[in-house]
């Protein structure tokens, strides 16, 4: 387990208690990776193109996006993501209440890598973000961060 490299995740939430469970989620499964955490889709975007505060901020490998986020709807930070040439190769693992079957397909086909719906319950959420990252860090061969490959 030592050769497994740690990675950028950037947990796009704007909901305080599901960034704490996140948080949690991450201690309490011994996630070794770095979580960044941005709160509205404005921010995720800035955060992505290391404009302004971000500026020095490293490219995340795995991006938690909320759909229902202010200022900037999560699905249209997805279709942003996914149509600009040094971002859209970012695995968008969607993270959200929504188990609506308009916003599964919505989110599918604006090209989201998995779409998952949070669990209420905080053993199970827990149990989602260990098997999240179990499998982008463990199963998944995720591309270079770096964006000129």
């Amino acid at each position: 387990m030592n050769d497994l490299r740690w990675i950028d995740v950037l947990l796009v939430e704007d909901d305080p208690g599901d960034v704490l469970l996140t948080r949690e989620a991450f201690e309490l499964n011994k996630v070794r990776n770095k979580l960044h955490v941005v709160n509205d889709g404005e921010q995720a975007m800035a955060f992505l193109r290391k404009e302004g505060d971000y500026a020095g901020v490293p490219r995340p490998d795995l991006i938690l996006l909320d759909l229902n986020l202010p200022r900037k709807d999560g699905r249209e930070v997805l279709q942003d993501i996914k149509a600009d040439d040094s971002l859209r190769r970012i695995p968008v693992v969607v993270l959200t209440t929504s188990e609506s079957e308009e916003d599964i397909l919505r989110s599918y086909n604006l090209h989201a890598n998995a779409y998952v719906s949070k669990p209420v319950d905080f053993d199970q959420f827990i149990n989602v973000v260990r098997r999240i990252d179990d499998f982008f860090v463990t199963v998944v061969k995720l591309p270079s961060s770096d964006p000129d490959y």
